[in-house]
């Protein structure tokens, strides 16, 4: 039978093939946590957390459809609910409030305060549309930013407070552990804590995207009067699309500040915005996949790139450095790709799928029509021009 008669022929072999990716991805997951140094580690360690958060924004402004630039301020919500909740307590008036308690606790609260945050914003912001909607969650970030470093008791000020690592069962991550007989660094525990949630989140909002709300989202984002004429509740929905980035973000918040160690409310900025809207600009809106290579890009390339000294290095202080080009690159990764292919790299991807496919398929009958005409060649001494039309004819049909 021919790819002709069989119209859908390639899309049964689609999720197939997903089984596939996920094996190579944890494959090679593991090859790295065994042979990575902890330079290497650390730089897939930030670009997990920023995945996360990614995936937060990719849920309202891909899915849902809703223009944010206000991501870093949940964040630094998720970063100082964690760091109130699992700060050591204050050795003095001046130390930052801290209860001490554990990762398990604050780490879903983090997400959980952020959410409160989002639910009490998100009913003003989101009756606002496009542009709008976006001045008003960049000036979340400044609003942030001005109370927070005001807000000493919790904060530490503009100065900043440090912030403790993960620890179970008393062994903290901020120090090498022994795990099932191996002598786990910070940065493999940090790796292997990450990619569980990230593996979580990243499932989490695959399904979501599948059921009745993650439907409701897309509705909305494509059309909002066919929405409602569909019954779809438009407020209700965007709520949720708020909410749930809003409660990723903090978790990311609280992740990246308990592995950095060390923040000041400064670091939570509109340039920290700005680059997840690059992130899933260039991986790919609306897609998880797309939230995963997006943030490596946008996030993890200038590291890699500096890791690897690709670009000059610039030691006199004057022009261009090498962040300034990694910068440079992926802004006009985002001009190329708003220009030739909106779906970013995903899209790319999904475009070149049914390409290689039929190449596959192409060469997989050359060698069909090779195979046949050698077989006959060997059995007879000569080719049956005749027997190899008919077995043409055959699997036309």
């Amino acid at each position: 039978m021919s790819a002709a008669s069989n119209p859908a022929g390639d899309k049964p072999a689609q999720p197939a093939q997903r089984p596939y990716v996920l094996f190579v991805v944890l494959a090679l997951a593991i090859v790295f946590f065994l042979t990575g140094s902890d330079q290497w580690m650390s730089i897939a360690n930030y670009m997990l957390i920023y995945a996360i958060a990614t995936l937060g924004l990719n849920v309202l402004s891909g899915f849902a459809g809703q223009v944010s630039l206000g991501l870093a301020f949940f964040m630094s919500v998720g970063a100082y609910t964690a760091a109130w909740l699992g700060g050591a307590p204050p050795s003095d008036s001046l130390s930052p409030m801290g209860l001490g308690l554990s990762f398990v606790i604050w780490l879903p609260a983090a997400g959980i305060v952020a959410a409160l945050v989002g639910a009490l914003v998100g009913p003003i912001a989101l009756r606002l549309k496009n542009f709008y909607l976006g001045i008003v969650s960049l000036a979340l970030v400044f609003i942030g930013q001005y109370i927070f470093q005001n807000a000493r008791a919790l904060t530490g000020g503009p100065q900043g407070r440090t912030f403790l690592a993960p620890s179970f069962n008393g062994n903290s991550f901020a120090q090498q552990n022994e795990i099932f007989g191996f002598i786990l660094t910070k940065e493999q525990q940090f790796f292997l804590l990450l990619s569980i949630i990230l593996g979580l989140v990243s499932l989490f909002v695959a399904n979501i995207a599948r059921s009745r709300p993650g439907r409701a989202f897309q509705a909305v984002r494509d059309n909002e009067v066919g929405a409602a004429i569909m019954g779809v509740n438009l407020l209700e929905a965007k709520m949720g699309a708020f909410i749930l980035s809003s409660f990723l973000a903090g978790i990311a918040g609280a992740l990246l500040a308990s592995y950095i160690g060390y923040v000041r409310p400064d670091d939570w900025n509109l340039i920290l915005s700005i680059q997840f809207v690059a992130a899933i600009i260039i991986g790919g809106v609306a897609s998880v996949w797309g939230s995963l290579l997006g943030a490596a890009f946008v996030f993890a390339l200038p590291q890699v790139l500096d890791q690897l000294a690709i670009l000059p290095q610039n030691t006199t202080g004057h022009g261009i450095t090498s962040g300034d080009l990694s910068t440079i690159f992926y802004g006009l990764l985002i001009i190329v790709f708003l220009l030739f292919e909106p779906g970013g790299i995903i899209g790319l991807v999904r475009r070149i799928q049914p390409l290689l496919a039929r190449q596959a398929d192409t060469t997989s009958q050359k060698g069909g029509e090779s195979l046949t005409e050698n077989s006959t060649e060997h059995a007879y001494g000569v080719p049956l021009d005749v027997e190899h039309s008919a077995l043409s004819r055959d699997e036309s049909e």
